[in-house]
């Protein structure tokens, strides 16, 4: 698993929401960011666990991702945040990602990993990243991949 091109292909899935009106647009990284435009979704640091299978069949990541929102007025923040974590609905982050794990029996991410699931959302809390507050949560995404590729 390439995971530079793995984390690039989740921000590029959670482009996929659709914020409530007035909000803007949620901004991705597939990477840790110097500095966010918030709402802003960012790949994070990562667990790799190598072997798992005989041949370097299968490596399994644990991918810590970030959304961060901007706390101009707390309570609307946090109903932004909310609905980003939500299970479902148009804002929702965890039916955006995993809306790229492909039809079933095909490989996820186009082909990046062989399966993927959001594991738990953790860490609801004020943030700061460059100085600046935010209200935050992580999502723990568990990746399953062929570790020869």
């Amino acid at each position: 698993m390439q995971l530079a091109e793995i984390r690039e292909a989740f921000a590029d899935a959670a482009r996929g929401v659709v914020l409530p009106s007035g909000v803007g647009h949620l901004t991705c990284s597939g990477y840790t960011p110097d500095s966010v435009i918030a709402p802003h979704f960012f790949t994070g640091e990562y667990d790799l666990d190598f072997d798992k299978a005989m041949g370097r069949a299968l490596d399994e990541v644990e991918l810590t991702c970030r959304v961060l929102v901007g706390r101009s007025d707390d309570a609307t923040a946090q109903r932004i945040l909310d609905a980003l974590l939500s299970g479902a609905g148009p804002a929702s982050l965890k039916q955006a990602i995993e809306a790229a794990r492909g039809a079933p029996g095909e490989p996820a991410l186009g082909g990046l990993c062989d399966d993927f699931h959001i594991r738990r959302i953790q860490g609801y809390r004020w943030y700061e990243h460059q100085g600046t507050q935010y209200v935050g949560a992580e999502l723990i995404i568990h990746i399953f991949g062929d570790g020869r590729s």
